[in-house]
């Protein structure tokens, strides 16, 4: 494919009015949302500039911390896979489907979470043509997979979308009738999409972090849908990167205080997990996938490893901005699994020059190196790719110079190199180049070049100053010194005085109520927060109150007998038909607002509507650093409000596969 064809792309798009509305919505919130996260910790430079060190570190160090992962992986009872390509990590996953279908029906259902690995290998389509239904269960995803489309954003995958599109396919493919009301699309996915969760063979699922020390896997959703496909079915399985390490609970930590507030801006996302070994009754896998990775790993792009994935510099670029994911793509037309800043560093060095050209598609201004919570030098990458600097098969490195480039750019970049590198010659053609810019109109059509730079296609040639840089700088050159000198003797720094902060980077407990802030922050997430000294009867009034005459209660949390007293009937077996759930959380989070359960009771926790917890006051602690060691080999999840999204025109609705209302109820003594 030529470079014409890849602006005639990006001209669509720019003249595409909805997809303009759509990626203006998109973005906007995007950048509020952020901003608004990262003012709760003002540390965020220090905390970004050692998360670099430690994604630095596991990169420098990779075949230790995989060694490390994977035995202690396998010691907690999970089967660990290796895949050099996206070809054996389908094979892998298409034989684990065999052995679980040989004894039942011959049609394998996977629900699937979102996991961009899965679509670095394109695995729905090979899967589907093995005969296998694969559902993802993501809104975003969910949508995009009914239009038979690829996402066009790293965590929004439907960024490029109305709600009256959305609405029109929902009406055609779901036989609703047409509505653009997006709670009620959004509580009709919730509706078809339990039945794939409580029915599915498999469930398929990406992973944010993988805990060196620990064996464990750290998965962060919002929706609940990751819970669900990582839990219900009796087998689950991982698709990870083999970069996609931290060394310990602490180094997770610290990546968990930066990845949500620059992915979504929120402090914590709703569910975050911490799964460390299989389920009862439950087989559990992990496929560890290079794909090129560790080629990369040896080459000039190796610091592209140190994503986390957040789609920050997607929102920052101004290029992505008006574009959009699906305006990225290849030589032969294919859209790259991985767009924006990021993803035209990684699709060219995962998969080769088909996609050098995404590197044009960057104005370099350096918003994607400031959005980065893990400080990845983007613009660098950028200019690596561009001068044609990329992995070969056979570890070694060659750099053929402006790879990326039309052949008419690099045959004007040469001349320009001439020019340049001979100082005479280049004072020389500064003149003429001014010269020539006065004669002509800078706003006449035919000084319009797109033919050749595309510049022409929305700038106007500039007319160039009368005396160059040189000359005007000589001219000046003791003024402007006299006044710099003045003007730095005369405006000292102001300095601010630091605040205060305890060894594990949250505020020093003494400035705060941990109970009222944790009230704060809970309330400010649509939960809800009541101060009892009697629990059990204070949730009996509220089941009262709403009429709920049966519940799903985890054992040993309530009074059972004043329970009966009241007519209220309860199980502790697992039933998803009932609204509402009553569990014991371990412990709070004051700074975010969360609880902290087991994982198991996705009974109590997930499948309700209403989802009710028990939290002692005293068990409510500063920040998530203090609470790594209470989920230490253990299946754990991290709540933190109700289940939400933002996949339709980023409107904020609460209650998608997890419930819509959490109530917790923290007992003060």
């Amino acid at each position: 494919m030529s470079n014409q064809t890849f602006r005639a792309r990006i001209r669509e798009s720019i003249q595409n009015k909805t997809l303009q509305t759509a990626l203006d919505n998109n973005t906007e919130r995007r950048l509020k949302g952020k901003a608004a996260a990262f003012e709760s910790i003002p540390d965020w430079r220090e905390r970004r500039q050692r998360a670099h060190r430690v994604r630095a570190d596991v990169i420098d160090h990779l075949d230790a911390y995989l060694n490390q992962f994977i035995a202690n992986a396998e010691a907690n009872g999970i089967i660990v896979h290796h895949a050099k390509d996206a070809k054996e990590a389908i094979n892998i996953i298409l034989e684990i489907s065999r052995s679980i279908t040989k004894y039942r029906s011959p049609k394998t259902l996977i629900a699937k979470s979102k996991s961009m690995v899965s679509e670095e290998i394109e695995l729905n389509h090979v899967l589907e043509q093995h005969g296998i239904d694969v559902v993802e269960t993501d809104l975003g995803e969910y949508i995009v997979q009914l239009r038979h489309e690829k996402p066009s954003h790293i965590i929004t995958p439907a960024a490029h979308l109305k709600k009256e599109q959305v609405a029109q396919l929902f009406h055609e493919k779901l036989g609703i009738p047409y509505t653009e009301d997006i709670p009620t699309l959004t509580a009709t996915a919730r509706k078809v999409l339990r039945e794939v969760f409580l029915t599915a063979d498999i469930g398929i699922s990406g992973v944010n972090f993988g805990v060196a020390d620990t064996g464990g896997m750290c998965i962060v959703t919002n929706e609940g849908n990751g819970r669900m496909v990582t839990t219900i079915p009796k087998t689950h399985i991982a698709l990870m990167g083999m970069e996609r390490l931290v060394p310990n609970l602490d180094d997770l930590a610290l990546m968990l205080s930066l990845l949500p507030r620059s992915a979504t801006g929120q402090k914590l996302s709703v569910y975050t997990q911490l799964l460390h070994k299989p389920m009862p009754g439950q087989q559990r896998y992990i496929i560890l996938l290079d794909n090129g990775r560790s080629r990369l790993r040896n080459s000039p792009l190796k610091e592209s490893l140190y994503c986390i994935r957040c789609g920050a510099c997607l929102n920052a670029c101004p290029v992505f901005r008006e574009l959009s994911g699906h305006a990225y793509i290849g030589r032969d037309l294919s859209i790259a699994p991985y767009p924006g800043p990021i993803g035209s560093v990684i699709s060219p060095g995962l998969f080769g020059e088909n996609y050098f050209q995404l590197a044009q598609a960057s104005s370099l201004c350096g918003a994607c190196k400031e959005a980065c919570p893990v400080d990845i030098d983007l613009p660098k990458l950028l200019t690596r790719v561009r001068a044609g600097q990329s992995p070969k098969d056979d570890g070694r490195q060659t750099m053929d110079y402006g790879a990326s480039l039309a052949w008419s750019t690099r045959f004007f970049l040469k001349a320009f190199a001439r020019l340049a590198t001979r100082p005479k010659l280049f004072a020389l053609s500064q003149k003429f180049a001014a010269l020539g810019t006065h004669l002509l109109s800078p706003r006449s059509q035919w000084m319009r070049l797109p033919a050749f730079t595309g510049w022409g296609y929305s700038k106007d040639m500039p007319r160039f100053a009368g005396k160059t840089f040189r000359e005007r700088f000589m001219e000046s050159d003791s003024k402007l010194s006299a006044i710099n000198v003045e003007k730095e003797f005369n405006n000292p720094i102001d300095l601010q005085p630091m605040q205060e902060y305890t060894p594990s980077g949250h505020l020093a407990p003494a400035l705060h109520n941990m109970n009222d802030q944790f009230t704060t922050e809970l309330t400010a997430l649509s939960g809800n927060v009541y101060q009892t000294n009697n629990p059990t009867q204070s949730i009996i009034e509220y089941l009262v109150s709403k009429n709920v005459k049966r519940i799903y209660l985890q054992p040993n949390v309530l009074d059972e007998s004043l329970l009966r007293q009241a007519g209220i009937d309860f199980t502790h077996d697992p039933d998803p038909t009932l609204s509402v759930g009553v569990t014991k959380a371990w412990v709070g989070l004051a700074d975010t607002g969360s609880v902290l359960e087991a994982d198991e009771e996705l009974y109590g926790s997930l499948l309700p509507e209403v989802h009710i917890t028990v939290l002692r006051s005293k068990d409510i602690l500063p920040s998530l650093p203090d609470a790594m060691q209470v989920v230490k080999g253990k299946n754990a999840v991290f709540i933190t409000g109700p289940s939400r999204t933002a996949d339709i025109e980023m409107t904020l609705t609460i209650g998608v596969h997890g419930p819509k209302e959490l109530h917790v109820f923290v007992a003060q003594n």
